[in-house]
């Protein structure tokens, strides 16, 4: 699982920095775990809604291990996994994914702890008890009337639960939820919408909603990249090509609607937004163009998948991206957390760090996962 020794000097740079802030961060706030910085300097406290990002910093530390072969940053990475443990039994959120796959998941994965496992196992199984059996869908924290696209990344835990447990009905309420995602939150032109409202006594949906883009009808950026990496990951789970189709299309999108240098705004039909970059949804786009370039039948989109996320990386790691400056604590300028409410932008995000990492690792290695 080591990094390869060819490395190109732009990514030795960004994971020199990448250490760097890493380490400090760690030092300088121990146990804590933001989420997004204010002036470049790291907040350390929530901003009002659900603790979603426990999981990016440990994971964020892993991908560090991997990269760099220090043994120093695995013993952080088991540190911040197992101070996230006790939300594996939290009911409350629709997040268990984000945080329990770049922690206990990839602890599972590199070292085959069983009590890693049962750890995933665990968690997978509170996110299912989310699932609306009206509407078929996992509820977000809003409510049992609230389906958002970001669940896409999250509902893996529960693939992934399903598979390390055998059992069929976790494989299934997964499956179901991304059926529905699909059927009601991407659009026809690949497009997606951040928010399903849906009447939770009958399951019909109402409406589309948004909580961070421009409007109710357009399609917020990061949403969007959680989707089409999470349609991926739902076709290597079940197999089935409506899954993949679905993510080649949103893959698709983005490129189409994306500036040449390859970071979309916050939203892309918001015109003349006042802020150019998204670079969080930049990172999790590369990252899930090279896992598609892998699943995806088509040798020539393959082709374009990989140098779509190798472009976006060369871009990321940019003086314009990558914070080299000591003074700025965070990896990645140039994120946005929630525009409307005026939190996290233009910022560094903990995820955005997270995904950038994890997309270099899978650059280095030509895999899909880390």
């Amino acid at each position: 699982m080591n990094a390869k020794t060819s490395i190109p000097p732009a990514f030795q740079r960004a994971i020199q920095v990448a250490t760097q802030k890493l380490t400090h961060l760690v030092e300088a706030y121990p146990d804590l775990t933001p989420s997004f910085t204010e002036n470049g300097k790291w907040r350390l406290q929530q901003a009002g809604w659900t603790n979603w990002c426990e999981g990016f910093l440990g994971g964020a530390l892993w991908l560090a291990y991997l990269l760099t072969g220090q043994q120093r940053l695995r013993e952080a990475a088991r540190h911040y996994s197992k101070l996230i443990e006790d939300r594996k039994t939290d009911p409350d959120v629709h997040d268990l994914g984000f945080l329990f796959l770049p922690t206990w998941g990839r602890w599972y994965q590199l070292e085959g702890d069983p009590y890693a496992r049962q750890v995933v196992i665990e968690a997978g199984q509170t996110l299912a008890r989310r699932f609306q059996e009206k509407g078929k869908y996992l509820c977000s924290f809003q409510g049992a009337h609230s389906l958002y696209i970001d669940i896409m990344m999250n509902v893996p835990l529960v693939f992934e639960a399903a598979e390390l447990s055998q059992d069929e009905r976790l494989f299934e309420i997964a499956r179901q939820h991304c059926l529905t995602t699909r059927r009601y939150l991407v659009r026809g032109d690949f497009s997606t919408a951040h928010e399903g409202i849906f009447d939770p006594e009958s399951g019909m949906f109402l409406r589309y909603r948004t909580q961070q883009g421009w409007r109710d009808d357009s399609s917020w950026a990061r949403g969007h990249c959680w989707a089409f990496y999470g349609f991926n990951l739902a076709y290597r789970y079940t197999g089935e090509a409506q899954f993949l189709t679905t993510a080649e299309g949103l893959a698709d999108y983005y490129l189409l609607h994306t500036p040449e240098h390859g970071i979309p705004p916050n939203d892309w039909d918001e015109p003349n937004p006042p802020y150019p970059y998204e670079s969080s949804a930049a990172a999790i786009a590369a990252s899930g163009f090279l896992s598609l370039a892998h699943c995806t039948r088509d040798s020539l989109r393959a082709k374009v998948y990989r140098e779509s996320a190798q472009h976006i990386l060369a871009t990321l790691s940019s003086d314009e991206f990558l914070a080299t400056d000591e003074g700025w604590e965070g990896i990645l300028r140039h994120a946005i957390y929630h525009l409307p409410a005026g939190v996290g932008v233009d910022e560094s995000t903990i995820w955005g760090d997270y995904f950038f990492l994890e997309a270099i690792w899978k650059a280095i290695n030509d895999q899909p996962d880390c």
